[in-house]
């Protein structure tokens, strides 16, 4: 038997498997239980089928519901290839049918992987790595969270005391606090500044009087109480209390993702980088499995973090430019946020920075063409085991 394609659409409690042979003919098709002995068995059948030839293996998820499956074909030293979802939905529109079945995708998937060149392979991360990945996925979604809960109560506050939810950085730990004890204008004018102080000070609130003189002069704007306001005044006490034990959650989360970073061998050289930290670092390490093995050059890495455009030539036009649909989202927020901070802080930086701008480039375009730069700089900083000084020797622009 010649080379195979084995495409896995993958599912919660099951996963569905369908090979190919280098002709698109289905040589098995079989839904299969997330269990390892279903899985084991699934994996020595599609090898049975090629005698020993190649299996390539494509999927469309590299984590989650199919992570014992992966783990599985990695440690069987298979070829296994990331089919992203995006490009399933799309190619699904070139096959025959038009009902949506496991079957079908699993078929796309194969398909796609039997006909394209450019799908990444997935590598088994480090150990570091993979904990990473987990911890910074966990913060990403505790920062969702608290920007959701932050925005109701935004919206909570506007309903009831619109002069003081214009005045307050409900972002900061204070007026949060603020908000988890006096939430109603009458409340706050009766309280009067300097009780509210002490109050706040108590509290080990920065800026405490500050922040009283500004709750009270935005109380003494509005004498009107609206309606349903003490449920209001419950609900907003109750959504910034929400907000503070996120942001407690997030602060713990931090302490184990720069303390499991730093334990990483390429932690001093990615840090060394201005404008990433321990939580972009981990973000970086945990986007690439903890090295570079995976990347064939800094062009190859820039592509996958999408901050290399990609042409889009039509007719009579041609150099049009865009950014390239298919790239890691996490990988691209590491290097924009990073070059963004470094134009204040690196000289080199923003030497580069400036030069684009005098350029006629736009803020955005300026920072992504920065973006792509730093991809450059990290890349040899770790090929060559050195980190970054203000003015290296072989590199003369972040």
């Amino acid at each position: 038997m010649s080379r195979m394609w084995a495409g896995i659409d993958s599912g919660k409690g099951h996963h569905h498997c369908l090979a190919l042979d280098p002709s698109g003919k289905t040589l098995l098709s079989r839904r299969v239980a997330n269990d390892e002995p279903e899985l084991l068995r699934l994996i020595g059948d599609v090898l049975a089928l090629t005698g020993g030839e190649q299996v390539t293996w494509a999927i469309d998820m590299t984590g989650g519901e199919p992570a014992l499956l992966l783990a599985l074909l990695i440690n069987h030293g298979q070829e296994v290839l990331y089919v992203p979802g995006r490009l399933v939905n799309r190619a699904s529109d070139g096959y025959r049918g038009e009902g949506k079945t496991d079957a079908r995708d699993a078929y796309v998937i194969a398909d796609q992987a039997r006909m394209r060149r450019d799908l990444r392979p997935i590598r088994p991360g480090d150990e570091i790595a993979i904990e990473l990945k987990l911890l910074t996925g966990r913060r990403g979604d505790l920062v969702e969270d608290r920007t959701r809960v932050v925005n109701r109560l935004r919206g909570t506050l506007l309903s009831m005391f619109p002069a003081l939810e214009r005045a307050l950085d409900l972002t900061n730990t204070g007026p949060l606090k603020l908000l988890a004890g006096y939430q109603t204008p009458g409340s706050i004018r009766r309280t009067g500044s300097a009780r509210l102080t002490k109050w706040l000070a108590n509290r080990k609130v920065r800026n405490a009087r500050s922040l009283a003189e500004t709750a009270v002069e935005a109380a003494e704007r509005q004498h009107t109480a609206v309606p349903g306001e003490k449920t209001i005044a419950r609900l907003v006490h109750t959504l910034a209390e929400e907000v503070m034990a996120l942001n407690g959650q997030i602060s713990e989360v931090d302490k184990l993702i720069e303390g499991r970073f730093r334990e990483h061998e390429l932690a001093d050289i990615v840090q060394s980088v201005p404008g990433i930290g321990a939580v972009l670092g981990a973000e970086f390490l945990a986007s690439v499995g903890g090295s570079l093995a995976g990347f064939d050059s800094p062009d190859a890495l820039a592509a996958f973090a999408g901050v290399a455009p990609a042409p889009r030539d039509s007719g009579k036009v041609s150099g049009n430019l865009h950014r390239p649909n298919n790239y890691h989202r996490r990988l691209q927020r590491v290097f924009y946020t990073s070059a963004l901070v470094s134009v204040q802080f690196d000289p080199n930086s923003r030497k580069f920075y400036d030069r684009k701008r005098a350029e006629g480039k736009k803020h955005v375009q300026a920072v992504l063409a920065l973006a792509r730069r730093r991809v450059n700089v990290l890349w040899a900083l770790i090929r060559d085991r050195r980190c970054y000084e203000v003015t290296p020797a072989a590199i003369t622009a972040a």
